[in-house]
């Protein structure tokens, strides 16, 4: 219960994690993109200025004669221009104008100004209120007596003969622009907290995801540990039954002694093989590939294997064969003890695992870029449902038989563990009370293959040089 809160709660704190920094991006992103709407529209606004500008200014200009005197040809050009004065500036404010060409597709004014920065003449859509005064920077952003913004690009003019003129300005009301950012700006503050509320739901959704491989290798790992102390109590606790019972009689003669010890000997040899187990599962696990490499003959282990399991075959009252497909030496390139560990596990499990008449067969062949060695049973078999889990650790199909025959449950693992070491694969096709099958595929060393095999003596514990 508590692993469940904990993992509940690092799972929140990790969605969180998620969702502050997703929040962060967002707001970054966001803001990112009110800036470059921002700026494209002000680039777009400008171009669309200095186009209308530039375009009066250069009508204009070819009509002045007198420097600071309008032209009345400019009146068929700008029919709403207005030479300044109080009464001209009150109705111009007051009145809706409509001037030609660019001007009168939008919010536009135009200011005209003498050489020496007076003002003396309006047209357009002039604001109520715009500052009077003539600056001469080329780009400017006013605003008129109700805090609207106007945009303005201001033009030397100069008459026919190229002396001075005066000014132009032309500007237009950012009512429109304004509103667009304002839209944008809106849909970002209220989209953001939006986007969040999803980003929030992925974040856990997404934290559970990655909490999943960590639960499960949580619950392995108690599984595995719990395993392990059932493993370890049942020799422990018959050591400890066989020496109590052995220190309640009171004398004990040769034979009984002999006994005892004989018990705790099997018992801690027990021990002593899931501790040799449990030690090679954790160094193959560490290294991806067996320290010792070698050219191994899979010719003289198969052979020796069969001949080494022929006795406990025979007591099984199982007939054990092999049955060699390759007409030439058979070497790959890897650990010689490791292998015969490999292909014993899977010997002695087809040997326990089959009925009293029954046969086991190794079988040796190869592929073009493998070697296969097959041991097939006619066994058991081993449930459709149950062959997803046959190579986890300290797991039994039958759990009952297993344990009388001293099994631990680690053997296909071991076996699995060399495979994935030697770069190979081992596959498992069973049929209920038919048998079983299980492959080994290992990786050839070509370069060795037209060798000579080295022949070796195989124990239990070890391999003795070559002979």
């Amino acid at each position: 219960m508590n692993q469940n809160k904990l993992f509940r709660l690092t799972r929140l704190r990790l969605a969180l994690s998620y969702a502050l920094v997703m929040a962060l991006i967002l707001s970054l992103c966001g803001f990112g993109v009110y800036q470059a709407v921002s700026h494209a529209h002000w680039v777009t606004l400008d171009r669309e200025l200095e186009s209308v500008a530039g375009t009066l200014h250069d009508s204009i200009e070819l009509k002045l004669q007198q420097p600071g005197r309008l032209e009345p040809v400019i009146q068929q050009l700008l029919p709403n221009t207005c030479v300044v004065g109080d009464r001209c500036i009150q109705e111009q404010s007051s009145s809706k104008r409509h001037i030609e060409s660019a001007i009168n597709q939008g919010y536009y004014y135009v200011r005209f100004f003498d050489h020496s920065e007076r003002l003396i003449a309006i047209a357009g859509s002039y604001p109520e209120g715009l500052s009077p005064v003539f600056k001469k920077e080329l780009w400017q952003t006013l605003k008129d007596s109700k805090d609207n913004l106007y945009h303005q690009i201001s033009f030397v003019l100069h008459t026919q003969d190229n002396r001075d003129w005066g000014y132009i300005q032309v500007g237009r009301s950012l009512e429109d622009f304004s509103s667009y950012l304002s839209a944008v700006k809106l849909i970002l503050v209220f989209g953001l907290p939006v986007g969040m509320g999803l980003v929030g739901v992925a974040s856990w959704w997404l934290a559970g995801i990655a909490m999943q491989p960590i639960y499960q290798s949580y619950k392995q790992i108690q599984q595995f540990t719990a395993d392990v102390a059932h493993e370890l109590r049942t020799p422990l606790a018959a050591t400890r039954a066989t020496v109590e019972s052995a220190l309640m009689i009171p004398q004990l003669d040769e034979t009984e002694a002999r006994d005892i010890l004989q018990t705790v000997e099997r018992q801690n040899l027990r021990l002593t093989t899931l501790v040799t187990d449990l030690l090679l599962l954790s160094r193959l696990d560490r290294q991806p590939m067996p320290m010792r490499r070698e050219s191994c003959c899979l010719n003289d282990i198969v052979s020796d294997l069969i001949e080494e399991f022929a006795a406990m075959a025979s007591k099984a009252k199982v007939s054990l064969a092999s049955l060699i497909r390759v007409h030439q030496p058979l070497n790959i390139v890897g650990n010689s003890e490791q292998l015969y560990r490999l292909i014993s596990n899977l010997i002695v499990n087809a040997i326990q695992y089959t009925r009293v008449g029954g046969e086991v067969i190794v079988i040796l062949d190869r592929n073009k870029t493998h070697a296969v060695i097959l041991v097939q049973d006619t066994g058991i078999g081993i449930p459709q449902q149950e062959l997803r889990r046959i190579f986890d650790r300290f797991y039994r199909v039958n759990s009952d038989r297993s344990r009388s025959t001293g099994g631990s449950g680690l053997g296909l693992a071991i076996a699995q563990a060399i495979v994935k070491a030697h770069y190979g694969s081992l596959t498992v096709q069973s049929e209920l009370d038919k048998g079983s099958t299980f492959t080994i595929r290992l990786p050839l060393d070509v370069t060795v293959l037209n060798g000579v095999c080295s022949i070796y003596k195989f124990n239990y514990f070890g391999v003795s040089p070559p002979l």
